[in-house]
């Protein structure tokens, strides 16, 4: 059923993983969809199998966030569904984490997810629907994660503030945060192939749907949050897709 024609989605890291997912939900519901990335031969594949516009950009630099909120106007003007969906992740314990790789997660996952969020409120329609990416690691106090956690966790708190002051403009803002999911990111991790093997069965045994959850599994809660025939009484909500692991 496409009920999404005529609606504009913009979704940031959306050539992999859960932004991937979404934008084809999306697309097939037969909505206008821009994605973001910031690898140029990842972000042209993706584009060209969905049917969307790509738009390189890291949401950790502010003049790249101005650039793709330009690049969207010019094409679409007004955007009804912002997806901040883009993020890092590195896992250490507190005493072997570098300045470098603090300063990489949160200017990605917190500072770069506020200023999306700003530089596009102008382009937002009245009624728009802001979701942000977060993670299960808010409602769980995991050991080595303690940046991540973090800054995932003040992006949920921005989502309630920004569902406070965006409701007299009736833009609803909720927050999705997934649990251990299926990705591409989780080959980032540096971890060789039987150390993840060995965290992945870990984790599923503190699950208890006992398995890993998908991409697409977070892209129909992101689709949810946006309809408005749907979730109109929706906001400033955190959604666990995450099998239980929070409980």
């Amino acid at each position: 059923m496409e009920k999404f024609i005529d609606k504009v989605v913009v979704i940031t890291g959306g050539n992999s993983g859960i932004g991937y997912a979404t934008a084809k939900e999306f697309k097939r519901q037969g909505a206008t969809v821009f994605i973001t990335g910031k690898r140029a031969d990842a972000l042209a594949k993706a584009s060209m199998e969905l049917g969307v516009r790509g738009i390189l950009a890291d949401q950790s630099d502010l003049q790249q966030i101005a650039g793709l909120v330009k690049e969207v106007e010019e094409a679409a003007e007004k955007v009804d569904v912002l997806f901040i969906n883009a993020g890092v992740a590195f896992f250490a314990p507190i005493g072997d984490t570098s300045e470098k790789q603090f300063d990489a997660m949160t200017d990605v996952n917190f500072k770069g997810s506020f200023f999306t969020l700003q530089k596009f409120l102008p382009r937002l329609n009245d009624g728009a629907s802001v979701i942000f990416l977060t993670s299960g690691n808010t409602a769980l106090a995991m050991e080595n994660s303690a940046v991540y956690s973090a800054g995932k966790s003040a992006v949920a708190h921005l989502a309630r503030i920004a569902a406070k002051e965006l409701a007299r403009r009736k833009i609803r803002v909720n927050a999705v945060s997934p649990g251990p999911t299926e990705t591409e990111m989780q080959g980032k991790f540096g971890m060789d192939e039987a150390t993840l093997a060995g965290m992945k069965a870990h984790i599923i045994s503190h699950v208890p749907l006992a398995k890993m959850g998908t991409p697409d599994d977070v892209a129909k809660m992101v689709v949810y949050l946006s309809d408005q025939t749907v979730s109109s009484f929706i906001t400033g909500a955190e959604f666990f897709v995450d099998g239980g692991m929070a409980l």
